[in-house]
């Protein structure tokens, strides 16, 4: 038994495939024969875009829809400021008790 290889389908792709699923009514067997990827991927990009499109961002995978992948992106700098901010914080804590063991 050989192995399927592995398709690389890009993030504009998987959203293109989803919306003709979703808005054009192709079926998931139609986008396989296309795309040639594995029924279970197609079906998880499906789900996923119609999650996306109600709202939900995905928490362990990359956002197909650009508002969901601004919205990844948004938190992603969100919480770096957040780390260097507490840096921040724990730097001046240290500066200043340091200060004050000099006087």
């Amino acid at each position: 038994m050989t192995r399927k290889i592995k398709i690389n389908i890009s993030p504009t792709q998987k959203l293109e495939y989803a919306k003709l699923m979703v808005e054009e009514g192709y079926t998931n067997k139609q986008i396989q024969d296309i795309s040639g990827a594995c029924s279970s991927a197609i079906s998880r990009w499906k789900s996923q875009y119609k999650a996306e499109l109600s709202g939900h961002t995905p928490k362990k995978s990359n956002a197909i829809t650009p508002d969901q992948q601004r919205i990844q992106l948004l938190e992603k700098q969100l919480k770096r400021s957040q780390r260097d901010n507490e840096i921040l914080k724990k730097a001046a804590a240290f500066f200043i008790r340091d200060n004050q063991n000099l006087n």
